[in-house]
């Protein structure tokens, strides 16, 4: 979906970020998802409805406004009324285009990236939102598709990490969505959501039955390891060495 000047303008003045780099991972293992054509048509339809909620109460409002003038004797004269329906008329028809291009561009500009060790969701445009989540710490992934979404053959899938159903005495309504907000993500309008969530899955069990926990840590290194590889001619060197310094350590304390 290639952007015009209008679009192109918008995201400049937006500052709208370009692609996002991939997540922490092995080279080669990215793979980028994007939402679905069907979640653009969806969009769509929801844009439409409130375009013509829009007009309703634009119509009643003018009604009202010329209605009050006419037999209400409102403390506006008719001059000022004509000048209120204008700019509200004026108003909605210069939002038109630029809501429709808002709806185009934050499907556009939406960004899912999976590696073997984390995933990385992208979204917004008036407000950037970004969440990097490792596969260690992910506990739950839920499939949700509502009657309209299934029309169009699009469904969400949630991604949960530890801490996302934590509810802390004390804290705010603000600050308990905001922490929940923090350790749950979405892969908004996907039509292969199966194949998102079987695809983390895969990379959780893998990583589990390697034994791996945080992939920022680095794995912790066995002695054994350390001198499987080493010549036993060597081995026996150190060993002699290490006893004949136990000797004389015995030597000292005991003098």
């Amino acid at each position: 979906m290639a952007d015009g000047p209008l679009s192109r303008l918008i995201t400049r003045f937006l500052k709208v970020p370009p692609e996002p780099e991939p997540p922490m991972g092995s080279p080669g293992s990215v793979r980028v998802f994007n939402a679905a054509s069907g979640y653009y048509h969806y969009r769509l339809l929801l844009w439409a409805f409130a375009q013509v909620g829009t007009v309703i109460g634009l119509i009643v409002g003018l009604a009202f406004l010329a209605g009050g003038v006419e037999f209400m004797s409102l403390p506006i004269g008719r001059e000022v009324a004509v000048l209120l329906e204008a700019t509200g008329i004026g108003l909605f028809l210069v939002q038109i285009p630029l809501s429709f291009l808002m709806v185009r561009l934050d499907y556009r500009y939406r960004w899912y990236m999976i590696t073997d060790t984390s995933l990385r969701i992208r979204e917004g445009l008036m407000t950037v939102r970004e969440k990097t989540m490792t596969f260690a710490n992910i506990q739950n992934l839920s499939l949700r598709q509502g009657p309209v979404q299934r029309v169009f053959g699009i469904s969400d899938l949630q991604v949960r990490t530890a801490g996302g159903g934590a509810d802390v005495a004390g804290e705010s309504k603000k600050d308990l969505a905001e922490a929940l907000n923090m350790h749950i993500g979405y892969f908004r309008g996907v039509d292969n959501a199966d194949e998102i969530r079987d695809l983390i899955l895969v990379q959780m069990r893998g990583m589990r039955d390697s034994g791996l926990g945080d992939p920022d840590e680095p794995a912790p290194t066995r002695a054994v390891d350390r001198f499987s590889d080493a010549d036993p001619a060597e081995l026996m060197a150190a060993a002699s060495e290490l006893l004949a310094e136990s000797k004389r350590l015995r030597a000292v304390l005991t003098s």
